[in-house]
């Protein structure tokens, strides 16, 4: 009568096999653990940090095209002409329309800063619908009206205003040789970071105070999403109807969209090292098994003597493999969505692990366990009863 063994029983006698020994059982599944801990967090923190980029996106919106003046056919820096603006402004499916132009000024904390300690901040002039346009926020203050654009009053970038040491409207800084009154203080603008490092004043007041010659040096336009591509092919030859080929247009969310597609690019390079050290932990798990061959070879002859077959043997050490394994990968997917989970949180990011990064190392688990486990359950089974015992 041929023997049978259980799942249960074969389960059982595996996990005997590995009770027996912990601390190497530990040391074998360490480095699965840290293989799946490694694939799943970097699974997750890109997800989310991806799903955070198309929210960003989304609340953004990708209908924004910046205009910008390119260079002459003799190599000069053109200028965009002074009622581009206008222009623009004209074209039937735009519905905002800004612009900021480059000042020749410095901005400084208080008078007696050294000229050339500006701090990487600009001086630009803005048109009163450059915050709608962008999207921008006031952190603190309140942004130009129709009366104060025309006096010297700042609202300055978010960089800008950490540079200067100003927290809150209300403070003086020394621009262009007079005192300027802080208006307010902006949030980060994603999609127009050279604003952040600006310190922008009304239009009316950078010509009367401050020399601006009215050429603007940026145009934001925001037009129907389904227009865009439309209004960006006729966007040159509005602003510059006689030199339309010194008119750059680009489209910040493209800058967005680059930055999830380089995210995707890193997180393919972080799970190749994932799978090095998940190929290093199945190795690990392999040399383990053989060394508990080698040192159970009295228990396999007697089990042998006792009617189990070499099936049976194979099973055995096969389910052992594959225990080792899946406690290592059990270990390293919780610790790859506590991962992901901190990460998601400290950053403000939507926590996301996908199913198929945790089915991926389960699955990932099991052919690991498998072929670690194959060798040395095939060397056990073919061990002879009367040599196995006289070992």
């Amino acid at each position: 009568m041929t023997s049978r063994l259980s799942a249960r029983d074969l389960i059982r006698v595996g996990l005997a096999g590995l009770r027996v020994r912990p601390g190497r059982v530990v040391l074998a599944s360490l480095g699965i653990a840290i293989g799946i801990a490694t694939m799943v967090a970097v699974v997750g923190i890109s997800t989310s940090s991806q799903a955070d980029l198309l929210r960003q996106l989304d609340e953004l919106g990708t209908n924004m095209l910046t205009v910008k003046a390119g260079q002459t056919l003799q190599g000069e820096d053109a200028k965009l002409p002074e009622k581009s603006v206008v222009m623009v402004s004209r074209i039937p499916a735009v519905f905002a329309v800004a612009a900021t132009g480059d000042v020749e000024a410095s901005v400084y904390r208080t008078d007696r800063m050294p000229a050339d300690q500006t701090g990487g901040i600009s001086v630009r002039a803005a048109t009163l619908g450059l915050l709608q346009t962008v999207q921008g926020n006031v952190r603190g203050g309140g942004w130009f009206t129709a009366a104060t654009e025309r006096y010297p009053t700042v609202v300055l970038g978010s960089i800008a205003a950490r540079r200067l040491g100003v927290t809150s409207p209300g403070a003086q800084v020394w621009l262009g040789g007079r005192w300027f009154t802080v208006l307010g203080v902006l949030d980060p603008v994603p999609l127009a970071p050279g604003i952040d490092r600006a310190a922008l004043v009304g239009w009316p007041a950078a010509r009367q105070l401050l020399g601006f010659d009215g050429h603007p040096t940026t145009i934001y336009e925001r037009s129907t999403p389904e227009e865009v591509e439309a209004v960006r092919a006729v966007l040159p030859r509005t602003v510059n109807p006689e030199y339309p080929e010194e008119v750059t247009v680009s489209r910040p969310s493209d800058a967005l969209a680059a930055r999830a597609a380089t995210a995707g690019a890193f997180t393919n390079l972080l799970l190749g090292l994932g799978a090095v050290a998940l190929l290093v932990g199945g190795v690990g798990v392999a040399n383990t098994m053989v060394v508990s061959v080698l040192e159970r070879r009295r228990e396999i002859g007697l089990r042998r003597a006792l009617g189990a077959t070499r099936g049976h043997i194979r099973v055995q050490f096969l389910t052992e493999s594959l225990l080792l394994s899946g406690l290592g990968g059990v270990v390293g997917l919780a610790l790859g969505v506590l991962v992901t989970v901190g990460y998601a949180l400290s950053n403000g990011f939507p926590t996301l692990v996908p199913l198929w990064a945790i089915g991926g190392g389960l699955g990932a688990v099991v052919v690991i366990g498998s072929a670690a486990g194959l060798y040395p359950a095939v060397r056990a089974a073919r061990l002879s009863p009367t040599v196995a015992l006289t070992a």
